[in-house]
């Protein structure tokens, strides 16, 4: 009998070893490009192909991830969208930038979340459980941000994406033709830090472009309510990881913010109040929300299960 149970437990420890040594080492490196298709252009107008990056968290010895992005470039996608948290150590922006080379040739924009800024720290992950990892602390920054004194060279990255034509999203609104398409994004620096501004950028969505699309790191709903108020029909954003550690058959199980786990990532609907009411809900005029799960993690955390890093080729289509 004895025998029988310590076999059951060590058959046990076995497993959860093994499952502990995939979500560390193997699944962190399966990185998935997503496709996705969008209808949410005017009819008549020409569809675009735009690339969502996300939460990079980049040390630069990370090859296989710089080398995997870097070969991006090749889908010849007419719009890159970059949601932020680009960096994972000091001195990553050189890195980050080499690996976006390719892909800086494109139109695109990008907004920054806590990750450009403040460096990572060692995390309790059952923080993620409950509210204690969204209190702001002194200076406006979450507590964990307020108290590191690792920050990072923000402004080489900002210098570095903008000399070579990407806009700057931080609290701004642009117009950009992509691919003889007008376009109107507005933009907010990172809600979870609670940079963002969006008053001073709120605005009607305007008339002649073919879209308004919304960009921020993380998918605060008072931002999201907002941008579509005002008009936007697609918002980008990152910051959750898909959850990082989803349960397979259910999903994820936290977001680290306030928005609800069913959208922690991938294509849904939002629209002003949305709340927790799901997609089948969604009113004809909802806007449509694409949630990355990301292409890195934490380096204190650097684990992933069911949640494979990732970055999407949306094709941006004439809606029915």
């Amino acid at each position: 009998m004895h025998q029988q149970v310590w076999r059951t437990l060590a058959a046990g420890t076995a497993v959860a070893a093994g499952g502990a040594a995939y979500a560390t080492w193997i699944e962190p490196r399966l990185f998935a490009l997503r496709r996705v298709e969008v209808p949410c252009l005017p009819a008549g107008t020409r569809p675009l192909r735009v690339l969502h990056l996300s939460d990079l968290h980049l040390v630069p010895r990370q090859r296989m991830k710089r080398d995997w992005v870097a070969g991006l470039a090749a889908l010849l996608p007419d719009l890159v969208i970059s949601t932020g948290d680009n960096l994972a150590a000091m001195d990553a922006v050189p890195a980050v930038l080499e690996t976006y080379d390719a892909l800086l040739d494109v139109p695109g924009v990008f907004v920054l979340g806590s990750n450009d800024y403040y460096g990572p720290t060692a995390k309790n992950p059952l923080r993620y459980f409950d509210d204690s990892h969204t209190k702001v602390g002194i200076g406006g920054e979450r507590d964990d941000d307020a108290l590191n004194p690792r920050r990072l060279p923000t402004q080489d990255l900002i210098d570095g994406l903008s000399s070579r034509g990407w806009r700057d999203l931080t609290n701004a609104r642009t117009r950009l033709s992509v691919a003889q398409v007008p376009l109107e994004f507005v933009g907010v620096d990172d809600p979870h830090l609670d940079y963002d501004d969006y008053p001073t950028v709120s605005a009607p969505a305007a008339p002649d472009a073919a879209l308004t699309i919304g960009v921020t790191h993380a998918p605060y709903q008072r931002i999201l309510d907002a941008m579509t108020a005002d008009g936007a029909r697609l918002i980008f954003a990152g910051h959750t990881h898909g959850g990082q550690l989803q349960v397979p058959g259910y999903g994820a199980l936290v977001t680290n913010c306030d928005l609800e786990t069913g959208r922690a990532s991938g294509l849904s609907r939002w629209w002003p109040g949305a709340g927790s009411r799901p997609s089948s809900q969604a009113p004809a005029d909802a806007a449509w929300l694409h949630v990355s799960a990301g292409l890195g993690s934490n380096p204190y955390t650097p684990f992933r299960f069911a949640c494979r890093p990732e970055a999407t080729l949306l094709t941006l289509r004439a809606a029915a």
